[in-house]
């Protein structure tokens, strides 16, 4: 599992955000064609796209490349330009605005022919398929099933909002007026599910105010809690506090691989499927639940800091 804590979206047409997202801290890179691209600098970001991959630099971070979608005519260029240029060195492709399956499997054969004609690995490119209207909610199982190169699923909550016709003028805050619990909380659990059901990711999308890291904090904690794995950053000054929330405490980690030891021990050398770990019985759901929590911290690069003993019987 790539960690997903935070994903920088970096304009493809500013060569300074660029070389300046190498050296920050933020789990996945996002070199964006789409939104953040003027239609007349398009065709150049391309190509800056290309270099910045291919000159290196990015220290472990998961390099993604956000086409444009579909319905425009940059989008199977976007995709033959920088994989044909720079596919060695590219993770995944982001799809934005998919609306059904068949958009994620136009992707999928594209990268194939491409991979064949380049002599690379077939099938290592991996997709993140943006969910950002009506359709693709109400599409989302359909898409989550859709290829074996999907990783996540992505909220864009911006183009969302727009399509539901939603009363509000900031990403990712509530709309005025909406006093009952949380008007985003269906659609991140929808998106969610149809992630888990197909073994991928889900990233929460982008909160506008950037210069409110407390509010980003705020919203951010609301996808961790549900279980999503982490979160859009826009500026620099949320990745640190994308990454905490996205990552699991300490303590949260220690106890976590105590109980997998724990649980591991009982099964191979004592023959019995639970266990008494300190005051706590342990079972094979206690084992799933803590290897979610052990998962995310190993992929934020988290050591442990404590072990314990064999335990009881």
């Amino acid at each position: 599992m790539r960690s997903r804590r935070t994903t920088l979206a970096v304009p493809s047409s500013n060569p300074r955000f660029i070389d300046k997202a190498r050296g920050l801290p933020a789990d996945e890179i996002l070199l964006d064609l789409e939104d953040a691209v003027a239609p007349s600098a398009k065709e150049e970001a391309r190509k800056a796209v290309v270099e910045a991959l291919n000159a290196g630099g990015w220290d472990g971070k998961t390099r993604v490349v956000r086409i444009n979608d579909l319905d425009t005519h940059w989008a199977y260029r976007d995709v033959i330009e920088v994989v044909e240029g720079a596919g060695a060195n590219l993770d995944a492709i982001m799809l934005p605005k998919a609306r059904d399956a068949s958009h994620v499997q136009w992707l999928d054969r594209l990268l194939t022919q491409i991979e064949r004609a380049m002599g690379y690995e077939p099938g290592r490119i991996g997709i993140e398929a943006q969910i950002e209207d009506a359709r693709g909610m109400v599409n989302v199982d359909a898409i989550a099933a859709s290829s074996p190169r999907l990783e996540a699923l992505v909220l864009g909550p911006g183009d969302l909002m727009a399509s539901i016709n939603m009363r509000t003028l900031v990403v990712g805050e509530q709309p005025p007026g909406y006093t009952e619990g949380d008007a985003y909380h269906y659609i991140l659990m929808r998106i969610l599910m149809a992630a888990r059901a197909h073994d991928l990711q889900a990233v929460d999308g982008p909160y506008f105010n950037i210069r409110d890291v407390e509010a980003f904090a705020r919203v951010a904690r609301r996808a961790a809690a549900l279980g999503f794995d982490g979160k859009w950053v826009l500026h620099p000054s949320q990745i640190e506090a994308g990454n905490a929330v996205f990552s699991p405490s300490q303590d949260d980690y220690d106890r976590a691989e105590l109980i997998l030891d724990a649980y591991d021990h009982s099964v191979t050398v004592e023959g019995r499927g639970a266990v008494t770990l300190g005051d706590e019985m342990i079972d094979e759901a206690s084992r799933k639940m803590a290897l979610v929590v052990a998962v995310k911290g190993r992929a934020a690069g988290m050591a442990r800091t404590r072990r314990g003993d064999a335990p009881e019987g």
